[in-house]
């Protein structure tokens, strides 16, 4: 693979992993709060519940565009595993245009619409729009598609590299 792919995935792994460190230190440090002032204090906490679901929706879809960047998303292989290997490159070249498809209408397009309507509305506890937690549709799906691209590459660099070898 190029060097600068790999420094775009480096650099892309790196942040992701990055923030969602300190989403996993925002939720516990939310969720103990709501958890001390609930039945230390008596006095719940109002912004800490829907601050921890927010970055929990964060985390989640940066964890699924990471975990998709390393191949690692749900996948079911027995339909790929009985195909002639010369043939499932030709497969999984299929695979990749189907979700680049469904991010980009799902995920990016949908997203960019949801966030939209949503821009005047705002989040019960935190006031914020409903836009700004939306936001990671659209993200997420960028960050997908640049990973199928990349993972798109690498298949074809190794395939390439292991004809000359």
């Amino acid at each position: 693979m190029h060097p600068f792919f790999k420094f775009l995935r480096t650099l892309l792994d790196k942040a992701i992993l990055t923030f969602c460190g300190f989403a996993i230190i925002t939720l516990v440090v939310t969720v103990t709060w709501q958890v001390f002032s609930r039945y230390v204090l008596n006095d719940p906490s109002s912004f800490t519940d829907e601050l921890a679901r927010y970055t929990m929706i964060w985390f989640g879809l940066f964890g699924a565009s990471y975990l998709f960047g390393k191949n690692g998303h749900l996948a079911i292989t027995l339909f790929i595993g009985s195909i002639k290997a010369k043939y499932r490159k030709y497969c999984h070249l299929l695979i990749h245009l189907v979700s680049f498809t469904f991010i980009y209408l799902a995920m990016i397009k949908g997203g960019m619409q949801l966030i939209g309507r949503t821009m005047l509305q705002s989040s019960p506890a935190l006031q914020i729009p409903m836009a700004y937690v939306y936001f990671i549709l659209p993200l997420s799906g960028t960050l997908m598609l640049i990973y199928l691209v990349l993972n798109t590459i690498d298949m074809f660099a190794h395939e390439h590299s292991a004809k000359q070898g």
